[in-house]
């Protein structure tokens, strides 16, 4: 939606309705340091918890974290990315960002004097020193609305991509994971009807975008070092997270009811089978500013 600072992204009502359902509900599904975004595989044999930390140690290493005096984190869930970069690429400070109540709640409970974790919007934060590096997983999904033009889409994210040229020292690089739209635009009815659905009630108030939306609206502010697009990585994290839901099917309910565990069931089906069949994608991105 847009605000008074012209934000076209999702609220955070929209963000909590999602991430707040309840810490000890995603704790059934999701790995032990409750990373709720695609992870990178190598091995067949790759724990999800292995391949989380493969994931953020692939940006945190691309964005030149390692070492860093002070890193930015946008959209920082659960805080596994903040603990990886103090914990094992020895960043002095990070700060991170989040919409969550919940997720700032329980990142409290670890939280030291080496980080500043904050309930706020991207677009307000207006930090005191320029940052070594910034890394952001997952948060882009919702930085459009649905049904927002192309041109409106693209606004949005240059919005973005400025203030993070703003926000760091001049070479500093930006390690950027989002979902983005496949190239198998042939979607089956049954399919796409279902996609809609999901966007609709598991991710209101969002959008992915294009790669090549992307790639506009980063154009004259940051370069593009690498890119990726894991697709069927994504594919193999939500097929893990929906039989490791099931598995705990019965605690789901418990905590929080039949309806809310039936759709988050019907959400990670339909995730598994958009990925595979590559009518989405996942592409991890390094910028630099130059």
């Amino acid at each position: 939606m847009t605000t008074e600072t012209g934000y076209l992204g999702a609220s955070a009502e929209a963000i909590q309705s999602h991430y707040d359902v309840g810490n000890e509900f995603y704790r059934l599904w999701l790995d032990p340091s409750r990373t709720y975004s695609c992870a990178m595989w190598d091995e067949a044999d790759d724990s999800l918890e292995v391949a989380q930390q493969r994931k953020h140690d692939y940006l945190a290493t691309g964005a030149n974290a390692t070492g860093a005096k002070h890193v930015l984190d946008v959209g920082f869930g659960w805080g596994a990315m903040v603990r990886r970069l103090l914990e094992t690429h020895h960043v002095g400070h990070v700060t991170g960002l989040t919409l969550s109540a919940a997720q700032l709640a329980s990142a409290a409970e670890w939280a030291d004097e080496r980080c500043d974790l904050r309930l706020q919007n991207w677009i307000e934060h207006r930090p005191e020193q320029p940052y070594d590096a910034i890394v952001s997983i997952g948060a882009m999904e919702h930085f459009a609305n649905l049904g927002m033009s192309k041109a409106e889409k693209v606004e949005a994210y240059r919005q973005f991509f400025a203030s993070c040229r703003d926000w760091l020292v001049e070479g500093g690089r930006l390690g950027l994971q989002t979902i983005v739209r496949g190239h198998n635009t042939d979607a089956e009815w049954p399919v796409q009807r279902e996609m809609i659905r999901v966007n609709k009630w598991i991710f209101p108030e969002s959008e992915v975008p294009w790669l090549a939306e992307v790639f506009e609206a980063s154009q004259g502010l940051l370069s593009p070092i690498s890119v990726r697009n894991d697709a069927e990585h994504y594919a193999r994290t939500c097929q893990i997270w929906l039989d490791q839901l099931r598995a705990n099917r019965a605690e789901a309910v418990e905590l929080v009811g039949e309806e809310t565990t039936e759709r988050y069931e019907r959400y990670l089906q339909v995730s598994v089978t958009v990925f595979r069949r590559k009518h989405a994608g996942l592409a991890r991105i390094i910028f630099e500013r130059w």
